[in-house]
């Protein structure tokens, strides 16, 4: 297997890359992370199951249309493909561990403002929201069908589908359907389509030990960029610096400190529907206090 991944990214950078060395590193939740390294050069690799080759693929397109809005770091995605029982993809590797001072943190807000702020991809007669594939949120599906109206998207695709799930695995949310019936009135101002990240909690973002800002391991869509900063805020929010940046680029619309819980509730029915555990309780909380 690691022979085929060396000659891939022989054929993609064009020059021979022969592993010398492999070491295990963080790959997420879900998949193997490894640093690869040969003379000179080192490279992300991660690996899963080769049925979930679509989820790396979905990976690497998110990250190449975030990269071209050149805008944020991401890491550059060389390539995807399949080896034997596995599927992987192929990053630069970024040396983290950077100190995280209040300039960087100040320019990955400016950064994911102008990320937000660029015309995103749609395919030709295709608007609105969604996105070319559908990805995964976790292990998740996420549904990514183009749809006109965003509180419409909102309730299908990411309320309603999480919803759907919850019932196979045993979840009572009694309110469900009120909620639904609800989310045109809950969202009901008119963002801009943006290209979001998707899944933007502390552990996707970091700073390299240059002091650049990167964020990494998007679920990616075009969708309302408020569901990004919502999910800054959701495990311990980041640091000040960071929603400083970010209003000075490009102030959060009025309304925004009401929608946020609705945008997070997506995120707590997937972890309910992920790992089970006490997410139940904490969605019906939320879902209380959002119809309050």
């Amino acid at each position: 297997m690691w022979t085929e991944i060396a000659t891939h990214i022989s054929k993609v950078t064009g020059k021979t890359f022969e592993i010398q060395n492999r070491r295990s590193v963080s790959g997420g939740c879900i998949n193997q992370g490894y640093a690869v390294s040969g003379d000179s050069e080192t490279y992300f690799v991660k690996l899963n199951r080769a049925s979930q080759i679509e989820m790396f693929e979905a990976e690497a397109l998110g990250l190449k249309q975030m990269l071209e809005t050149n805008t944020i770091r991401v890491p550059k995605p060389m390539g995807v493909g399949t080896a034997g029982d596995s599927a992987y993809i192929v990053m630069e590797w970024l040396e983290f561990g950077g100190s995280g001072n209040t300039q960087a943190w100040e320019e990955m807000g400016r950064n994911l403002a102008q990320m937000h702020r660029a015309k995103p991809p749609q395919p030709s007669g295709k608007q609105g929201f969604g996105w070319d594939v559908n990805n995964t949120i976790g292990s998740t599906p996420q549904i990514n069908s183009w749809t006109s109206d965003w509180a419409e998207f909102f309730a299908e695709h990411r309320l309603g589908y999480q919803f759907k799930l919850a019932r196979r695995r045993g979840g009572q949310f009694p309110e469900a359907e009120r909620l639904l019936a609800q989310v045109p009135k809950l969202l009901d101002h008119q963002p801009q389509p943006s290209l979001v990240h998707g899944d933007l909690w502390g552990g996707n973002a970091a700073i390299t030990k240059l002091g650049e800002p990167v964020i990494l391991d998007p679920a990616t869509y075009v969708g309302d960029r408020e569901v990004d900063i919502a999910m800054t805020e959701l495990f311990g929010g980041f640091p000040a610096a960071f929603y400083r940046g970010y209003n000075e680029e490009w102030s959060l619309d009025e309304g925004y400190g009401q929608r946020k819980q609705l945008y997070n509730l997506y995120h707590i029915l997937n972890h309910f529907n992920l790992f089970g555990g006490g997410y139940d309780s904490q969605a019906t909380r939320m879902i209380e206090q959002i119809l309050r």
